[in-house]
């Protein structure tokens, strides 16, 4: 049973770009699969489902409820699924335990999930009341709550900028600092909200510094930069790697990760030679990322900003 304090409702997840997610990872029968942000497992039993009747899936979450979620919604897979609680930062890791050295696909589905979302003691939302928290695993130390009310003025404007990409950073610092402590989201939301009243825009004006909070909480981008290099150098040739992103920062990582883990250049620069250390070999399939219908926005308006790209190993690096 799940921890009610923690109010998570698998209901409250609807899979991304389900069918195009089954379509980029091409499952086969007996296929080892790693669905590294396994969630409420929508995807996973899809791909559970497409491999029958041998094939195997290890799925990996930070988030200790929804992996209670995950095994409770694939227990009915037996053996076939396991179920990780863990960082995708850890992927061979994760993998070297169940006997794992290669796979045929990994599929990460970036970002916090619905049921995080609507989950009011989690922290993540500016439209419900609830403790600063936003950790994915909650067995860390550091919370949102931390840094709004210990960061000095500074280094929260940076991170504000940086992973929210919020061109008032400095500003909304001063005011943070200012109105410490600050004891829920509601309270921060609100201080947001008399903080940049004037400015015009179609997006909440919690929702960037939200996101760099969040972002910053949990260490993202860097836990992203490592989990894709561990996860194209865990494909067999043929194996596919497939990311879903939900903003751009995010998304520009995968975007030069894939474009020169397939390509060789002696020019790169240093952020672009980083990502390309891995030396993944892999072959882009799409160019550009495949995006949600119309139809799926109206049926769940979380798959808005959602960005999927697909990438295969071409052979062993």
């Amino acid at each position: 049973m799940v921890d009610s304090s923690s109010a998570i409702d698998p209901r409250a997840h609807t899979p991304v770009l389900y069918q195009e997610v089954l379509s980029a990872l091409n499952p086969r029968l007996g296929s080892r699969m790693i669905d590294a942000t396994v969630g409420a497992a929508g995807h996973a039993a899809s791909i559970l489902e497409a491999t029958a009747p041998d094939g195997l899936l290890l799925g990996i979450d930070r988030d200790l409820e929804a992996v209670k979620i995950a095994r409770t919604s694939l227990s009915g897979f037996g053996q076939r699924a396991t179920i990780r609680h863990g960082s995708y930062a850890e992927i061979r890791f994760h993998a070297s335990k169940v006997g794992w050295t290669s796979v045929q696909g990994v599929l990460m589905d970036l970002g916090m999930s619905s049921m995080q979302l609507n989950s009011a003691p989690r922290g993540f939302s500016f439209r419900q009341d609830g403790p600063l928290d936003m950790r994915f695993d909650r067995s860390q130390e550091t919370t949102a709550g931390d840094l709004v009310n210990h960061l000095n003025p500074r280094d929260l404007a940076q991170i504000i900028r940086q992973y929210g990409e919020e061109p008032q950073a400095k500003r909304i610092s001063r005011a943070i600092v200012d109105a410490r402590p600050i004891k829920g989201t509601a309270e921060l939301a609100a201080l947001l909200e008399r903080t940049l009243r004037k400015r015009k825009s179609k997006i909440h004006p919690a929702t960037r510094t939200f996101q760099a909070l969040r972002i910053a909480v949990n260490d993202e981008l860097e836990v992203l930069h490592q989990g894709l290099r561990q996860a194209a150098a865990m494909l067999a040739p043929g194996g596919r790697l497939v990311v879903i992103a939900f903003h751009s920062l995010e998304d520009r990582i995968v975007k030069v990760f894939f474009r020169e883990s397939s390509t060789v250049s002696g020019g790169l620069q240093r952020e672009d030679r980083r990502m390309a250390e891995s030396k993944a070999d892999l072959k882009l399939i799409t160019r550009k990322p495949i995006r949600p219908t119309d139809e799926e926005i109206e049926a769940n308006p979380r798959a808005r900003s959602a960005r999927l790209r697909v990438a295969e190993k071409t052979h062993l690096a």
